[in-house]
């Protein structure tokens, strides 16, 4: 832990621990989680850490969760009727609907006894889709061979989008692992189809990326786990014509409501984008709740259909102090 780390890790135990904090005031925190993989090392590399946490990572952020705080369901949370807690309330989210949910996820979850909510980008359940970070980004890594590595640079050159020359150098892996999280980040402000059409075109994973809907059944038939919306195709939705808007928002709504027993009332945005026209067409849709990106606590008094969460990263995850920190970091926001 470099000093700034350990800073900001010694000012979130004192606020955790401090009788006196302010957290009394918020109604509770929403986490904001993506992948439960394997291996802390493979999770802890820089263009892996935001989405992903590794699983010993994980059963330590629940043990910690447990002493600290209320695990509630989310809807529990949201409740303006629900009673006071001596405690501050959290609630899990997971975005997108990754296949590790299952896998990694939800038995630690069960251990734990800590409910969860799971939010779907409805195209990917049940197929071989590809998320594009996931396939362009280990593609670029190396995970498929120098072929397609290869293969996909030339396509992206094409796009006007070269990758930069440290992806490449394999004699230093924090570098390049660096390097390949910024430029997928940049990668973002290309339009959603050329990104799934890259990635469709990257050599298959041995296990689909996303959630079956036999997985699903099974994770909301244990009452831990709830599914909402999350798209259907991914797509950042302030991207979109009136048309496509509507097609995201019907599709990714009927089909939960079609396979799931009892859907969420509270619609995830994709990388958190929304804007007036996005809320509009949503509350027509009769959504009570949306969440967003943006950091902060919920004290009940914030709009509803952008409502802030904390995301949790592996570093934060392996260091619950930094999330602390975070939270208190969300509060004063």
């Amino acid at each position: 832990m470099n000093l700034k780390q350990a800073l900001k890790a010694g000012a979130g135990w004192c606020y955790l621990h401090n009788p006196l904090s302010r957290r009394q005031q918020a109604e509770g925190v929403i986490l904001m989680l993506h992948r439960v993989i394997p291996d802390d090392r493979e999770a802890a590399l820089p263009h892996r850490r935001e989405l992903c946490i590794g699983s010993p990572a994980f059963e330590r952020l629940l043990r910690w969760l447990r002493s600290h705080f209320e695990c509630v369901p989310l809807m529990e949370l949201l409740d303006p009727h629900a009673g006071p807690s001596d405690r501050l309330r959290v609630a899990l989210t997971f975005d997108d609907g990754w296949r590790d949910n299952a896998s990694q996820a939800f038995p630690l979850l069960q251990r734990y006894e800590v409910p969860a909510s799971i939010f779907l980008s409805t195209d990917f359940i049940g197929t071989r889709r590809h998320f594009w970070w996931e396939s362009l980004g280990e593609t670029l890594w190396g995970r498929h061979g120098t072929a397609a590595c290869g293969q996909l640079c030339t396509r992206l050159r094409e796009m006007g989008a070269s990758p930069p020359p440290a992806i490449l150098d394999a004699s230093d892996p924090l570098t390049r692992s660096t390097a390949l999280g910024l430029f997928l980040q940049s990668l973002k402000r290309l339009p959603g189809g050329a990104l799934q059409a890259l990635a469709d075109s990257c050599p298959a994973d041995a296990e689909p990326h996303a959630l079956d809907w036999e997985q699903v059944r099974t994770l909301e038939a244990s009452g831990l786990v709830r599914f909402g919306p999350h798209g259907a195709s991914h797509s950042i939705l302030t991207q979109l014509d009136a048309q496509q808007l509507e097609r995201e928002l019907h599709d990714s709504t009927a089909l939960l409501q079609q396979r799931c027993r009892n859907p969420l009332p509270v619609y995830c945005y994709p990388n958190g984008d929304h804007d007036e026209t996005v809320r509009r067409r949503l509350g027509s849709h009769r959504y009570r709740y949306a969440l967003g990106t943006r950091p902060g606590l919920f004290s009940g008094r914030d709009d509803s259909l952008a409502l802030p969460r904390i995301g949790v990263s592996q570093l934060n995850a392996v260091r619950p102090s930094l999330l602390a920190w975070r939270m208190m970091q969300g509060e004063r926001a």
